[in-house]
């Protein structure tokens, strides 16, 4: 038997990688075909359920294409059972919005629900069961005590919060995993955590966050997509497998560029660090200036990010390079810029980065350069 562990789609999302409006959109709709994509996928492969561990949408205001989209694909897809816990992004908009719920649409609550999947009945292999419970700061600090799973079968877990190993008070988002260790869960499906991560249990059983199918912004670099369950109802054994399945990738470069002294140069130092390197063309690219250049260097952000606009899908840059001044060379300078430079380094009221920046910019206006960084 296959299942799809999947969670924090993120639907109607308005999208935070400070694209254009037009992007923005693309995006928005590329989010919604890649959870179709994902679907269509599922029933080549014969999965028997989809889990949707939370944060199916974004915001309790769902479009009514993205509603749409939704239930069509569930209703269109009888075969595959869906498993539906909200997260603290869903707010019930979804679901409160439909005037029947499609058969094959399970929904859990406040408390813990527990499903059979078809065709799990034959006695001669191991039963397999889908359980959860949607957090609340009613329900946080009590759930682990009325959890009751039947050890004969292979138990599916599904939870949506922050991983802990000590509980937290009044956080509802809060999954104490101590607590949950030794209860006969085979397959611990989480949702919260936009990364893949996969990670022991106990003795039996494994717990397991699918990270979201999409990067949305520069926090969520990397391989995105869901996970595939392969149960042997023999055995009740589970292997389990994450498939890469985001259609664009979002990728930070960091280019360090200490001594560099122009934007030719600087320009230099991002090539090196983007070729060969295989970003492909479809993806979302921030690179991130580190290091430490001379006060008096030249740096055209504008002029630079013009030169990768055109390579990738969205191209930002991040400015987080600082600059250096050789305040002996100016100790006894005579002229307006040793003065300004004095009177910058005697304020008390400045750090040191910011006294650099200060005296970046006031010798940009004493050239009379147009300031275009600020």
């Amino acid at each position: 038997m296959k299942i799809i562990h999947c969670a924090d789609i993120h639907l109607d999302s308005k999208m935070s990688a400070n694209l254009t409006k037009e992007k923005a959109r693309e995006r928005k709709t590329e989010l919604l075909t890649t959870f179709q994509n994902m679907v269509a996928y599922g029933a080549e492969q014969g999965v028997a359920a989809i889990i949707i561990a939370g944060d199916l949408f974004d915001t309790k205001n769902v479009s009514a294409t993205a509603r749409n989209v939704v239930k069509d694909l569930i209703q269109g897809h009888p075969q595959i059972a869906f498993y539906y816990l909200q997260g603290n992004h869903d707010e019930g908009s979804f679901t409160s919005s439909l005037s029947e719920l499609p058969e094959n649409l399970h929904l859990f609550g406040n408390n813990w629900t527990s499903y059979e999947l078809s065709g799990t009945e034959n006695t001669s292999g191991k039963g397999v069961a889908v359980t959860g419970v949607e957090l609340t700061p009613e329900n946080s600090g009590s759930i682990y005590h009325t959890l009751s799973l039947d050890a004969d079968q292979c138990n599916i877990v599904v939870l949506h919060g922050q991983e802990s190993e000590y509980s937290a008070r009044d956080k509802a988002e809060i999954i104490h995993l101590t607590a949950l260790k030794n209860k006969g869960i085979d397959y611990l499906a989480l949702g919260h955590i936009h990364s893949y991560k996969k990670e022991r249990l106990d003795a039996r059983g494994v717990y397991c966050y699918s990270g979201c199918l999409e990067g949305r912004g520069f926090d969520e670099c990397g391989e995105h997509g869901f996970v595939m369950l392969d149960i042997d109802e023999l055995t009740g054994t589970i292997d389990s497998t994450f498939i890469p399945f985001a259609s664009r990738k979002l990728y930070t470069i960091p280019v360090d560029i200490t001594g560099c002294e122009s934007t030719t140069e600087i320009l230099e130092r991002m090539r090196d660090e983007t070729a060969g390197k295989g970003y492909p063309e479809k993806s979302l690219i921030k690179y991130e200036l580190v290091g430490k250049i001379d006060v008096e260097s030249e740096k055209d952000i504008d002029f630079l990010l013009h030169q990768f606009s055109h390579l990738f899908y969205f191209v930002k840059i991040k400015d987080n390079s600082a600059y250096l001044v050789d305040y002996a060379a100016f100790a006894k300078d005579k002229s307006l810029k040793g003065e300004f430079i004095r009177t910058v380094m005697g304020r008390g009221d400045l750090s040191e980065e910011d006294k650099a920046t200060v005296i970046h910019y006031g010798l940009q206006a004493l050239a009379g350069e147009e300031i275009l960084d600020v």
